[in-house]
């Protein structure tokens, strides 16, 4: 059995839902520790975090990621225990398996390669760990990434170790991600009966143009990373339940993912202008969960491209599809963030599984851009 196997398959046995880690960190923390790391474990409600450190000069490359995982599910659907670890043809199974613990399992294994091929090496490695990653995310990478903040203490490079292959390992990795602006409009009317329309003021009807004109709006036109802003309503709320009441208002919620070509006031003052061009009277409050951040063609792209391409055989794609990770926190301090990672084909859903080889592709992938980036020449 690789080292690489053998240390997801301790991490998958340790039930972390999350935002438990139920002893991954710790796990993790007795491989790190003979290699003079220096560790801080940051406790944040029911949320373990961790950030482990060897060296203290330029430059730092950072793996970041998460031991907490989804639900499992009904486990009666699985073909076995989602916490025992299982290997059939080839696959590991396992909650957790691709999302992401076979990503740690990868960082630590390549870690300890690279150390004893280059005790003396150039710079710094860290690593960012968190349990609060699957869930709402506030207590989680934000809290460290504020931490090393508040004492200037900046990354060069971060790999997120998040699955982002789509069919092939290596075949996809993330060099941005779009950011997310949700907003909860009220729009206000008046109340009355449906049979009197001169007595009521509809405020479904009074905002409908508005929507409409929302709806049909170009907001960018991306860029060469990012497709084009999307502006999509996810609920619309409105009526008392009774069919003969027009409602006095109608609550809408939309959400902008956005590129690196609108602002977030930019596009909060573009629909306010819609919004009061049509008259509405009408309250909005906005909640922004992530910005949007682009690494573009560079020294880290460059490292794990051709790691990728020596250890795999294939060129990579560089893409910003998908939702939001831990990376849009970590951009705050670092100016090149990728996410690197297995296939994403299984993650989240019934009998989550890895390729066994690829794992240990993956950890040669990162020990090879450790190689590059920090390896001495």
């Amino acid at each position: 059995m690789s080292s690489t196997l053998d240390l997801t398959q301790q991490l998958i046995s340790r039930k972390s839902l999350t935002p438990l880690d139920e002893g991954c960190l710790d796990l993790i923390s007795g491989h790190l520790a003979p290699l003079n790391f220096k560790f801080e474990k940051m406790h944040c409600g029911e949320v373990d975090n961790l950030y482990a450190r060897r060296g203290t000069s330029a430059p730092v490359i950072c793996f970041a990621g998460h031991t907490d995982v989804v639900p499992t599910g009904p486990v009666d659907k699985w073909h076995s225990d989602p916490f025992t670890p299982t290997v059939r043809d080839g696959m590991l199974y396992g909650r957790g398996a691709a999302d992401m613990k076979g990503s740690i399992a990868a960082f630590v294994t390549a870690t300890e390669k690279f150390v004893a091929a280059y005790p003396q090496h150039r710079g710094s490695i860290a690593l960012l760990l968190t349990s609060d990653e699957e869930g709402v995310a506030v207590d989680g990478t934000v809290r460290v990434v504020e931490a090393l903040k508040a004492r200037n203490e900046k990354l060069d490079y971060c790999i997120v170790g998040e699955p982002t292959a789509v069919s092939k390992m290596g075949d996809t990795i993330k060099n941005g991600r779009r950011g997310s602006l949700s907003g909860t409009l009220t729009v206000k009317g008046v109340q009355g009966h449906i049979a009197y329309p001169h007595l009521i003021k509809n405020p479904i009807h009074l905002a409908s143009p508005a929507i409409a004109e929302l709806a049909a709006m170009e907001w960018d036109q991306g860029n060469e990373y990012f497709p084009p802003t999307s502006w999509q309503i996810s609920n619309i709320i409105g009526g008392t339940g009774a069919t003969n009441v027009v409602p006095g208002t109608v609550e809408i919620l939309f959400n902008f993912r956005h590129s690196t070509a609108s602002s977030t006031d930019s596009l909060k003052q573009k629909t306010h202008a819609i919004l009061d061009k049509h008259g509405l009277e009408y309250d909005l409050k906005w909640e922004m969960s992530g910005k949007p951040y682009l690494t573009p063609r560079g020294d880290l792209v460059d490292a794990v491209s051709e790691a990728i391409r020596e250890v795999v055989g294939i060129e990579t794609d560089l893409s910003t599809s998908g939702g939001t990770s831990d990376g849009r926190f970590i951009a705050d301090i670092c100016p090149q963030v990728l996410e690197v990672g297995p296939v994403n084909a299984t993650i989240h859903k019934l009998n989550e599984c890895v390729s066994v080889a690829d794992l240990e592709a993956l950890s040669e992938v990162y020990y090879l851009t450790l190689v590059k980036l920090l390896g001495k020449k």
